[in-house]
């Protein structure tokens, strides 16, 4: 299937300064845009995309004294299988000695994944006796998909994995960062993912389209994913950035005051060219 996706961001600022901005589609995805992406910033400033220590493409934007406000757009139409999230039941967690040197930071304490916390005692106690690999995966995803109330009101941009089980309210970056730092706890490397993810294959009533985020695991020598907010395979994600948790990756990043002033975003399935009307 194709799918369209875009956004239109805009933040208000009060001084010059610098945003960095986790925007594009990642470069594992890249071979699926049917066309470049139609990125823009107004005004038009100077552009400089680079790639971060995950991969990932960054926009830097040096925003001059005068300008009070900057705004993002993008639009593309991206291929994807059309198939639902895999399931590998049987999908082993490796031993440490077993495990390749680079995912070794993906087991470690990070800003909002507090593995050195009363979340290693209670993840033992909880998952310890269940089975390795996947299973134990899927109780962790089914744990944080119950002890987290969904609530956009509630949402707050600094809660802590540990805060987000001590509230027990959140939106789909909590559920993320409990379930990746209880895998970390029980040493099965997993790291945070954002992205687009619509309500393709969902059936209504459909909420505002948003950003999305996800984790990723380590198991049986590749990253799998699993989505602890939804905890049923979706159709549809489209990888945007990856890294140890929402720090790494966020969708802007100023270094100043901003205000968000317009924020939409677009997941949808392209109709087939046959269900179009003649020109």
């Amino acid at each position: 299937m194709l799918i369209r996706i875009g956004y239109d961001i805009e933040l208000a600022l009060s001084a010059p300064t610098t945003v960095l901005a986790a925007l594009h589609v990642h470069p594992s995805r890249a071979g699926d845009l049917q066309a470049p992406e139609q990125f823009a910033v107004e005004p038009a400033l100077p552009l400089l995309n680079y790639q971060d220590g995950f991969d990932n493409t960054i926009t830097r934007v040096d925003v001059p004294a005068g300008v009070g406000s900057v705004r993002f757009t993008n639009h593309a139409v991206v291929a994807d299988s059309g198939l639902p999230d895999p399931v590998v039941p049987d999908a082993r967690q490796h031993p440490l000695h077993e495990l390749p040197l680079e995912v070794f930071r993906f087991l470690l304490p990070s800003r909002y994944c507090e593995v050195d916390s009363e979340l290693m005692p209670f993840a033992w106690n909880r998952f310890g006796q269940l089975p390795e690999g996947w299973a134990r995966v899927q109780a962790i995803c089914d744990f944080a998909h119950r002890h987290i109330r969904f609530d956009y009101m509630q949402a707050r941009a600094n809660r802590t994995a540990l805060q987000a089980w001590q509230e027990g309210v959140g939106v789909c970056r909590d559920y993320a960062h409990l379930s990746v730092t209880l895998c970390r706890c029980l040493n099965i490397p997993a790291r945070y993912v954002t992205g687009y993810l619509g309500d393709i294959g969902m059936p209504p009533p459909y909420a505002a389209m948003d950003f999305a985020a996800w984790m990723e695991v380590y198991l049986g020598g590749q990253w799998h994913t699993f989505d602890a907010r939804n905890n049923t395979p979706r159709i549809g994600r489209v990888l945007m950035a990856r890294g140890r948790d929402a720090a790494d990756v966020p969708i802007t990043m100023v270094f100043g005051w901003s205000q968000l002033n317009r924020f939409e975003v677009i997941t949808d399935e392209v109709a087939p060219a046959a269900a179009q009307p003649a020109p």
